[in-house]
């Protein structure tokens, strides 16, 4: 029988902030097939994470749970074997359910396997490559002397490895201050050897060979734009002469150093909308680009220097709102909407898609709905969080712990901030005339801050949630 059902294309960067894009009239980025894809698509305006890290996040979409109820609390757990996933739900519902790149599910214990197929047919996947992400692949290899995944297989095989991580090296990791980031020199690897373009290769082989007639999903998990700043001699050209709006409310460094971290962040980005130009055309050579449903979002954005904070793991929005695009079939054309998402909403809405069955314990919600109506409202509150307790994580080991232990709670327009441990109380802010989140409101509107202090109470406590 001809397939019916749409195929499913996900497309997630690592660590995409939501103001750096082709939709944001400040931002000189060249993306134009995520402007195309907006074209012909709808584009949300208020989507944030469960929790801006890599590992858990990535979890709560997995397992269609909330940040508290995912089982992974920060970068140093693995996914939780015994919990079931979405994927399984496609592959259950005859999918054939792919992935390329860092999925980082099994980010303590690494064991991607030279091939990338440890952990894919457990998670619910057919077939597919996981690699290592930038830092996890040079720290495995320093110590062991020796690949671990199939990215830095690729690099020994081509006599890249030890160059690499050389040039790594001279980067050094300082979140105190970001001067990682002032690392911007390109990198000594040629173009066909960065990460993301050998991610994007590996897509369209798996593309290339799906049997026709059968319904596909495919989750493609790039490395960049996260740190380091490493980039290849053709991207830094490229981005050389490009200025970019300043960070907010900072302290640190001159112009010209965030200018330039911003340009190879930049460039990161516009490498990988490359990439899904010719992922999307792989998707069209296969006559089957008017049955898919493309996807776009990140795991968490990156502060770039507002606030003075650097990475991710904060609560403001550069860290937790992220960038949404969608098309496909059904799908509205050439629209916006401003309904209340949360990123892990896309696994509900895949399997509504799929006519799968819903993970057991679902906090997921579909989209669905708003993406064939952008004018429909989706969720009334949304929350964001974290408990970094310390353990292999990606934040400063130098800084206090409980500094990333917090909860926000976003309403479309207010948004309320408790970081606990502290001595701080809560923050409120109101992002409609303060996008900088600049200005605390708590002290001058107690009563809203208290009803979303109570909305963050209630979501905590159900989810089994301590501080």
């Amino acid at each position: 029988m001809p397939n019916t059902r749409p195929n499913l294309l996900l497309l997630i960067p690592d660590q995409h902030r939501w103001d750096f894009g082709p939709w944001d009239p400040q931002s000189p980025l060249r993306m134009p097939n995520l402007a195309s894809l907006a074209e012909r698509g709808v584009q949300f305006d208020q989507a944030i994470v469960n929790s801006p890290l890599c590992a858990p996040m990535r979890a709560s979409l997995a397992s269609a749970r909330s940040y508290g109820s995912c089982g992974v609390v920060d970068n140093g757990n693995d996914y939780p074997i015994d919990l079931p996933t979405f994927y399984q739900q496609l592959r259950s519902a005859g999918y054939q359910v792919c992935g390329t790149g860092k999925f980082d599910l099994h980010k303590v214990s690494g064991g991607w396997g030279l091939d990338g197929q440890n952990g894919l047919a457990d998670w619910g996947f057919t077939q597919g490559i996981d690699n290592e992400g930038k830092w996890d692949g040079f720290r495995n290899f320093r110590d062991t002397g020796a690949a671990q995944g199939p990215y830095y297989r690729f690099l020994v095989e081509n006599d890249l490895a030890e160059a690499h991580c050389q040039d790594f090296e001279r980067r050094g990791r300082d979140y105190s201050d970001g001067r990682d980031y002032g690392s911007t020199f390109p990198t000594t690897l040629p173009d066909f050897a960065y990460g993301d373009n050998w991610i994007g290769r590996n897509t369209i082989d798996i593309l290339r060979d799906l049997p026709q007639g059968q319904p596909w999903f495919m989750q493609v998990n790039f490395t960049g734009p996260h740190e380091p700043q490493d980039i290849t001699a053709s991207m830094w050209h490229s981005c050389q002469g490009v200025g970019y709006p300043g960070p907010l409310a900072s302290t640190q460094h001159d112009a010209e150093f965030h200018n330039r971290a911003r340009q190879n962040y930049g460039a990161m980005l516009e490498n990988i909308d490359a990439r899904i130009g010719e992922i999307i055309a792989a998707v069209e050579r296969r006559g089957e680009l008017d049955n898919t449903v493309i996807v776009y979002t990140s795991d968490h954005g990156d502060m770039l220097g507002d606030h003075d904070e650097w990475q991710k793991s904060r609560p403001w929005q550069s860290s937790v709102a992220v960038p949404l695009i969608a098309a496909g079939p059904g799908v509205a054309q050439g629209r916006s909407s401003s309904a209340l998402i949360q990123m892990f909403d896309l696994a509900a809405t895949f399997i509504d898609y799929a006519d799968a069955d819903p993970v057991p314990e679902m906090d997921s919600q579909s989209i669905r709905p708003v993406l064939e109506d952008p004018a429909r409202a989706h969720r009334e509150i949304l929350f964001s969080g974290l408990r970094y307790h310390g353990g292999y994580t990606s934040v400063a080991a130098s800084r206090e712990p409980k500094h990333y232990v917090w909860d926000l709670a976003f309403d479309g327009r207010f948004k309320l901030i408790h970081q606990h441990g502290l001595g701080l109380s809560p923050q409120l802010f109101d992002l409609e005339s303060d996008p900088a989140e600049s200005n605390d409101l708590a002290a001058a509107d107690p009563d809203r801050t208290s009803a979303m202090l109570e909305l963050i109470h209630a979501e905590t406590a159900r989810n089994g949630i301590s501080v």
